[in-house]
C-alpha cells in the first residue's frame, strides 16, 4: 500500500512538473544567461543594433544618407585631407594617333589639347577649407563614389539587412512549425506527404535552391527576399519540430487533454507548443545569422535588392570596383559591421541553446 501511494505522488510530482515546465524552463534559462557574461555582451550587441535600426526606420538615424555631403570617394578623416587639385598620375604611353577615316577626329583632338592646357579651378572657393562646391573633402569614415556618407550608408544597409533576416527568420520557423507539428502529431500519411518535401528540399543545395527561386520570381526587392528565404530555410526547423512533437504527443498531459475532449489544434498549440517554444525560439536566432548571409549573397550577385535600397550586399557589390582603385573604405565599413553583428548573433545562438537545454546542469 505504502509503495502504491509513493508511486501515486511520485506521478504526480512529474505531471505538476511537466504543467509547470514552460514557466519553470524561461525562468531557468535567463539566470543561466545572465550568469554568461559573454552571452550577456553579444545580447547588448545584438540589442544595440536593433535599437539603431528602428530609430533608422522611424528616420531618426541616418535619414540623409542619399545626399552627396563629400566629394567622390572622400577619404576617411584620419587618413587627412588630399591636396587641393590632387589627381592621380596619367599612366605613360605612347601619344595618341588621330585616326584619317574619323571625320571628328582633328576636332577631337583640338578639344583635348585645349583642356590640357586649360588651368585647374580653385578648390573650396566660397566654400571653406575642405570644401569642394558644399561638399566635404573628408567624412568621418569617408564617402562612395556618389559622395554619400559611408556610416549613414552602412546604418541604412543594417536596417534593410537585418529586417530581411529577422522577418525570414520568423517565416521559416512558422512555417516549419506549422509543418512539423501536422507531420509529428497527425502522423500517418500527412507525416509522409512532409517528410517527401523535405527530402526533395535537402535534396538540393541551399544556395542553389535560392538562386533557382530568385531566378524564378524575376522579381527583386526586401518582400521577394523574405519569400525566397523562407520558403527555402523551414527544412531546419520542421525537423526539429517534428521530433519534438513524436516525443510529446505520448505524453500523460496530452493523454489527459484529450481525455477531457480537447480539439487536435488545441493539444497542438495550446498544450505541445508550449513545451517546445524554446526550440523554435533558438531556430530563430540560428536563422538570422545564415538569412544575413544569404542577403547579402544575393545582393552581391544582383539577385537582391533593386538599386533604390540600399543593404551590405549592395554595398559590397560597389565596393568590388572601389577596391581596384584603392578605395577600401566601404567595403570595411560593411565587412566589419556584418562581422560584429553576425558573431554577437552567433554566440547569442549557443548561449540560447545552453540555457534552453534542459540536460544542461547549472
Amino acid at each position: 500500500m505504502t509503495t502504491m501511494v509513493t508511486m501515486t505522488t511520485t506521478r504526480t510530482t512529474m505531471t505538476t512538473a511537466l504543467h509547470a515546465s514552460p514557466a519553470g524552463l524561461w525562468r531557468l534559462a535567463w539566470r543561466r544567461l545572465r550568469a554568461d557574461r559573454l552571452a550577456m555582451a553579444a545580447l547588448a550587441v545584438v540589442a544595440g543594433w536593433l535599437v539603431l535600426v528602428a530609430l533608422s526606420a522611424a528616420g531618426l538615424v541616418a535619414a540623409g544618407w542619399e545626399r552627396e555631403v563629400g566629394v567622390s570617394h572622400a577619404p576617411p578623416s584620419f587618413l587627412g585631407t588630399p591636396a587641393p587639385g590632387a589627381a592621380p598620375a596619367a599612366m605613360p604611353g605612347p601619344p595618341a594617333r588621330a585616326n584619317p577615316f574619323d571625320p571628328l577626329a582633328a576636332e577631337i583632338a583640338a578639344l583635348r589639347a585645349g583642356l590640357a592646357a586649360s588651368p585647374e579651378p580653385a578648390h573650396g572657393a566660397g566654400a571653406g577649407a575642405g570644401e569642394e562646391g558644399g561638399r566635404r573633402a573628408t567624412l568621418p569614415f569617408g564617402a562612395d563614389k556618389w559622395g554619400h556618407d559611408i556610416v549613414q550608408k552602412t546604418i541604412k544597409g543594417a536596417e534593410t539587412s537585418i529586417v530581411v533576416g529577422l522577418v525570414a527568420a520568423f517565416v521559416a520557423v512558422g512555417l516549419g512549425t506549422l509543418c512539423g507539428a501536422l507531420a509529428g502529431y497527425c502522423g500517418g500519411i500527412v507525416d509522409d506527404l512532409f517528410e517527401w518535401l523535405y527530402s526533395v528540399f535537402t535534396a538540393i543545395p541551399a544556395i542553389l535552391m535560392i538562386l533557382t527561386v530568385a531566378a524564378v520570381l524575376q522579381t527583386r526587392g526586401v518582400a521577394t527576399i523574405v519569400l525566397i528565404l523562407g520558403l527555402t530555410g523551414w527544412t531546419g526547423p520542421y525537423r526539429l519540430i517534428r521530433a519534438e512533437y513524436l516525443r510529446h504527443k505520448a505524453r500523460e498531459y496530452v493523454l489527459a487533454a484529450e481525455a477531457i475532449g480537447a480539439s487536435a489544434w488545441r493539444k497542438m498549440f495550446a498544450h505541445i507548443f508550449p513545451n517546445v517554444s524554446h526550440v523554435a525560439l533558438v531556430q530563430v536566432s540560428i536563422l538570422v545569422v545564415g538569412f544575413i548571409k544569404a542577403e547579402v549573397i544575393l545582393s552581391f550577385l544582383g539577385f537582391g535588392v533593386p538599386a533604390g535600397v540600399v543593404s551590405w550586399g549592395s554595398m559590397l557589390n560597389e565596393a568590388q570596383n572601389e577596391l581596384l582603385l584603392g578605395k577600401w573604405w566601404q567595403l570595411t565599413a560593411a565587412a566589419a559591421a556584418m562581422a560584429v553583428l553576425v558573431t554577437a548573433f552567433s554566440l547569442l545562438a549557443d548561449a540560447l541553446r545552453d540555457a534552453l537545454d534542459p540536460r544542461v546542469k547549472g
